[in-house]
């Protein structure tokens, strides 16, 4: 009796550790992927500051046939911007406004304008506002773009000997640049545009032809470079 019962415990424990073996055996730590931080999102308002450099080029005419001919015009500029971004997939789309005070201004050549051969020509910007539409593409932290549209300049013009005056003028602009989110909702950017702000009466000389005043004319165009730092409102939407 002693020996079949030890006989049928080895069968037995023989059988339990044979199905132990069969069973699946627990899987070790499964490896699983660092989740990738997300791109920014530039949808959302803005702020931003700027300045920078503008050359470009005036000319003084009038209905008398008076041409200065062109000068060249320089100086800096610095203000500030607000626009908003819309975002689709990696496509960019925003309006941009900004108001600059400047001053970027030139004078002609002596004896080329005024009463006398020592008379020039002066013409200054004091201040250049845009409107804008912006069309970029996203590659992550960077958005090239380009960028256009309405120009306002306050011009003022003289004519040493003859009449001064100041206007406000509407023309158009255009341009591109490069922005770059270095930080979450701040980023940086360096931006060209062209302003040419057309062909104005900016003031009227009181020394014409028999004494009677005629209207003088004033042509402004620049070229402008500028950087900036801009605050982001609303970044990481869920539309990137």
């Amino acid at each position: 009796r002693k020996m079949l019962v030890a006989a049928i415990a080895g069968v037995a424990l023989g059988s339990g550790s044979a199905f132990a073996a069969d069973l699946p055996q627990p899987a070790g730590p499964m490896y699983t992927k660092a989740p990738m931080e997300a791109p920014p999102a530039w949808t959302g308002f803005y702020l931003g500051i700027e300045g920078g450099y503008g050359w470009g080029s005036a000319e003084q005419t009038d209905g008398l046939g008076f041409d200065s001919g062109r000068y060249d015009v320089d100086g800096g500029l610095i203000g500030g911007a607000v626009g908003y971004n819309w975002q689709l997939s990696n496509i960019v789309l925003g309006v941009e406004g900004d108001e600059s005070w400047a001053d970027i201004n030139g004078s002609s050549a002596v004896g080329t304008c005024g009463v006398g051969v020592a008379g020039s020509c002066r013409a200054k910007l004091d201040a250049l506002g845009t409107l804008r539409g912006r069309l970029g593409v996203a590659f992550g932290n960077f958005l090239p773009y380009v960028t256009g549209g309405l120009a306002i300049g306050d011009l003022h013009a003289s004519e040493d000997g003859g009449g001064s005056g100041s206007s406000t003028e509407a023309g158009w602009t255009f341009g591109g640049g490069m922005e770059w989110m270095f930080a979450p909702q701040w980023s940086a950017k360096v931006e060209y545009l062209y302003a040419d702000l057309g062909n104005h009466n900016i003031f009227t000389d009181p020394v014409g032809i028999g004494g009677a005043p005629v209207a003088e004319n004033v042509k402004f165009t620049t070229n402008i470079i500028r950087g900036g730092i801009n605050y982001h409102f609303n970044l990481g939407g869920p539309n990137y």
